[in-house]
């Protein structure tokens, strides 16, 4: 193999394991990390910016690599896969190197989180790994109502923020409205993925109980949110936006296809992260989640 074929197959692998961590989740891993700092001047302390380096690529590719090493059959017939909205397909190669690829990037990152944030963030690594292997190894992931009960592992990217920049913990509303809208999210995928998961024999929520049945527990979930951001958060703002998706995901269930087409998905994705980046510095600023 000469030195150009061997730097070539290098940086492929490099452009995929970074495909595999799923860029186009990172500004709402963001957006989560952001919402126990708001109002708070942060932009000058290496511990945030620490946290929001690592929640983009490193913690990605724990959460997505782990994942994806499962998933080898329903990926491999997933039309919304090999995306960098999605995640990446990865070969035999790639998913072969993956552990120690995800083993390399967190090192750095416990080392340096440590330094800042003490050793208490040991136990915040353990709490990720715990929800990664329940999910992954455990396969809560094919048992219904248990994977979408494990997306409350989300939450641990508040402690993170709490923990390493050293501020209060958010409030239980947001909390609660957030493990909600996790859940909603993963609700979401697993109707885009519906025939995938079928063929692959992965017994989701969605698949057990149906597309239509599972539109309307989002759309149950959707106004759950309404009723929390209304009767807590200091902006009407959230519960109207909410409000909105609900109404939209209503109508979808009434009038829309069983099957979301991956264009739509696709579109859908790129216009949720143009709002999540939007609004990001917003939510900061004004702390639309604080309490009323």
């Amino acid at each position: 193999m000469t030195e150009r074929s061997t730097t070539r197959r290098v940086i492929s692998e490099c452009v995929q394991v970074i495909k595999v961590a799923r860029p186009g989740f990172w500004p709402t891993h963001l957006w989560f990390y952001v919402l126990p700092l708001a109002t708070r001047e942060m932009f000058h302390s290496p511990a945030f910016w620490l946290g929001c380096t690592y929640v983009c690529f490193p913690l990605g590719l724990l959460l997505y690599g782990w994942n994806d090493l499962g998933d080898v059959a329903s990926d491999s017939i997933n039309d919304r896969k090999d995306s960098w909205l999605f995640g990446a397909r990865p070969d035999a190669t790639i998913r072969r190197h993956l552990p120690a690829w995800i083993a390399a990037v967190q090192v750095p990152f416990v080392i340096a989180m440590c330094w800042l944030g003490g050793a208490k963030m040991l136990l915040w690594f353990a709490g990720v790994v715990l929800v990664n292997w329940t999910y992954n190894t455990l396969r809560f992931k094919s048992k219904p109502v248990l994977d979408l009960l494990n997306q409350s592992g989300y939450l641990l990217i508040f402690v993170l923020a709490s923990w390493l920049c050293g501020v209060p913990q958010i409030n239980a509303a947001a909390m609660v409205f957030s493990m909600l809208f996790a859940m909603q999210s993963h609700l979401f995928g697993q109707l885009m993925d519906l025939d995938a998961d079928l063929a692959a024999g992965r017994r989701s929520t969605a698949v057990m109980i149906g597309a239509i049945p599972a539109k309307l527990l989002l759309v149950a979930i959707m106004l759950c949110e309404v009723a929390i951001a209304a009767a807590f958060f200091r902006s009407p703002i959230v519960a109207w936006f909410m409000a909105c998706g609900a109404t939209f995901f209503a109508l979808d269930t009434a009038f829309g296809p069983k099957r979301y087409p991956v264009w739509f998905t696709k579109a859908f994705f790129v216009l949720w992260n143009l709002i999540v980046i939007v609004t990001m510095h917003w939510v900061w600023q004004y702390g639309l989640f604080l309490l009323d």
